[in-house]
């Protein structure tokens, strides 16, 4: 299968140069998670910015010293595998598509890889194989700012969220968390006093430096309040072909795998599965 029959070529993207704020209104009213940076009024693409770059560099303005400019792009003739391999070997999830002119033409994601292609073959693997058994977990009534912290510790994605019994009962993204905060800007003082040595009658001046610091504010609400509370899961024996074709209906990237009394196991996610999609060429 080539890219071009699962390109998504409705791409929303941002351009160089331009600043946080309007990257930031653009992925939440767009729901997406990870825009191309185009140069000027050009199509041509010289950067990519995620959601993680904004989170995770609040004082930071600029679109271009948030983006990343090692870039890895696809050709709409490329072989699905080819493009599953570049995203494993550079462990991302989403490659601006371009013609011979550099200029952007699509995106392809993990998703679209595990949805549209690896979701029609048939692999009996289970995906116990290919998922993560170490994942952030967080109690639903703890502060967002607490859950932040768990989720960018691991860094995931995502956090899931259990009741005092231990049991899954959510799950957040980083959509989620980005939905629910905004950046500040906090000013601190810090003063020193400094005299003339070995003269008692000279007067101690004090030296004042102001710092202007931003960073992430969350509203009040709890893990519970935001989290999205129907979640599928899978079990550790579920089929790979199986797991994907859930991830398509129910339009997600990761499925928690629990056992039997739906104590957690592990998070398979749409990155994971494409290993998957290569060993199956």
């Amino acid at each position: 299968m080539l890219i071009k029959r699962i390109v998504s070529k409705n791409v929303i993207s941002v351009s160089v140069p331009g600043n946080r704020y309007t990257a930031l209104d653009l992925m939440k009213k767009e729901n997406v998670s990870v825009v191309p940076v185009t140069k000027g009024d050009t199509k041509k693409v010289v950067g990519i910015l995620t959601r993680s770059d904004l989170i995770n560099n609040p004082d930071e303005e600029q679109i271009a010293l948030l983006m990343s400019r090692d870039l890895i792009t696809a050709k709409v003739d490329d072989e699905v595998s080819v493009v599953a391999k570049k995203m494993l070997d550079n462990n991302i999830r989403r490659v601006p598509v371009v013609n011979d002119d550099d200029e952007l033409v699509g995106i392809v994601t993990s998703f679209d890889l595990v949805t549209q292609a690896l979701a029609k073959l048939d692999i009996n693997i289970p995906v116990e194989k290919y998922m993560l058994t170490t994942v952030p977990t967080t109690w639903d009534e703890a502060p967002l700012n607490v859950a932040f912290e768990s989720m960018k510790f691991f860094g995931l994605k995502s956090v899931l969220a259990l009741n005092s019994n231990c049991k899954l009962t959510g799950i957040l993204t980083e959509t989620d968390f980005i939905a629910e905060s905004e950046i500040i800007s906090e000013r601190t003082e810090h003063s020193s006093t400094v005299g003339t040595e070995g003269d008692k009658w000279s007067w101690d001046s004090t030296s004042i430096l102001y710092i202007e610091k931003n960073r992430l504010k969350f509203t009040d609400k709890l893990v519970k309040d935001v989290a999205v509370r129907e979640v599928a899961t899978a079990n550790s024996k579920t089929k790979v072909s199986d797991c994907a074709k859930h991830m398509k209906q129910e339009n997600i990237e990761q499925i928690p795998v629990t056992d039997v009394d739906g104590e957690i196991l592990g998070l398979v996610r749409a990155s994971d599965l494409m290993e998957a999609l290569l060993e199956e060429e």
